[in-house]
């Protein structure tokens, strides 16, 4: 097994583009060509952890939080950042981080944590935008559905909980074989006109390179003529935090006592109740402070996420309540997601998860 098959799998799930521009996710340190007899995951990687890969013999740990968020300049172990990578390096260990892209994705951080809630039919609450596009192609007719099928085996044609969708049109083109080619209708040097297809399907842009290396494999034509347009759609399969329902409602106390349990946490910071039941739940897995607004536009009862400042819990305005269950209590089952998906690949690869808790914050 090499680095390269893990992490490649990894980023078909979870794609880099989507990233936050501020994110630092990818191979960190290591050659993504070398080979790899077990891997340790973790949701930080402390000196605590790598001490863990060290002794018990790991040469991959796979992390969610990423250990260098910005560059280093110097590697003098002066800070612990410094002192993890070059002890890291001694031991010929490879560090590889899955942060916002694992975020953003629809059955990543999020849905993870709205299954151990009991959240239902959870949808993001906050969708990218500009990540989409249109591709159009032209085709003869008579090779139209073998070009539409590859395009979807690709990965295009999704639209919400829809598949295989496009928009077909009758038209013909016209062309002219020059010198030196090999047309696949029509002859050199000859005005051609041929009856074709005109197929339109909509895909994410981290499809791009795999959906025209399938156009351009199934289409008959020697050139192939397509167009690709930006959209400005949102992609509802991407975006952060996740929105859904509970199977039953809730009193606010008794929602709260299981949100405890469930997170092994003694401490919610929560706004004041609203005096209803909850029915509606959104969460933010970490920092999600920012997507307050979108819960209670969306008809939230309560938000769940972690780092939220002492102003913010005033914008509840009594139509929610905003719950700060702590950054790392939100984002936990992180170890187990990445765990599950990756053992569900791979099931003989060893995998392990960290057995050292990484929370920074203590409570008396």
């Amino acid at each position: 097994m090499k680095i390269n098959d893990l992490t490649s799998y990894l980023e078909t799930l979870a794609p880099m583009s989507l990233q936050e521009s501020y994110d630092n996710s990818g191979l960190l340190i290591g050659d993504a060509g070398a080979g790899i007899n077990n891997t340790l995951i973790c949701l930080d990687l402390t000196m605590a952890v790598l001490d863990e890969a060290i002794s018990e013999g790991y040469d991959l740990i796979i992390s969610h939080h990423p250990l260098i968020f910005s560059g280093l300049k110097k590697l003098t172990g002066r800070s612990e950042t410094e002192r993890i990578v070059i002890k890291a390096i001694k031991h010929d260990i490879a560090v590889y981080a899955i942060h916002t892209n694992l975020d953003n994705v629809y059955r990543g951080v999020n849905a993870m944590l709205c299954e151990k809630l009991g959240v239902k039919e959870a949808v993001i609450l906050q969708p990218l935008s500009e990540k989409l596009n249109k591709l159009v192609i032209f085709c003869p007719h008579e090779h139209a559905a073998k070009v539409r099928g590859a395009l979807f085996s690709a990965g295009a044609g999704h639209i919400g909980n829809y598949d295989n969708c496009s928009f077909n049109s009758d038209g013909y083109g016209t062309f002219r074989a020059g010198e030196g080619s090999d047309p696949f209708v029509g002859e050199e040097g000859k005005v051609h006109t041929e009856n074709e297809t005109r197929i339109e399907v909509i895909f994410p842009d981290h499809l791009r390179s795999n959906l025209l290396k399938a156009l351009i494999e199934s289409h008959p034509y020697e050139e192939v003529a397509f167009d690709i347009y930006p959209l400005k759609n949102e992609y509802l399969q991407a975006g952060a935090g996740m929105i859904g329902s509970l199977e039953k409602p809730m009193t606010e106390q008794d929602f709260m006592a299981m949100l405890k349990k469930t997170l092994g946490t003694g401490v919610i910071r929560h706004s004041a109740f609203c005096d209803r039941k909850i029915s509606k739940v959104a969460v933010c897995g970490g920092s999600g402070s920012f997507l307050i607004g979108n819960a209670i536009a969306s008809g939230a009862d309560i938000f769940i996420t972690g780092d939220v400042k002492y102003h913010q819990f005033f914008e509840a305005e009594g139509k929610m309540i905003i719950a700060d269950a702590g950054h790392f209590e939100t984002e936990q089952f992180t170890k187990e997601l990445i765990y599950n998906i990756l053992n569900e690949k791979f099931p003989t690869f060893a995998l392990r998860i960290s057995q050292v808790n990484t929370n920074a914050v203590h409570y008396l």
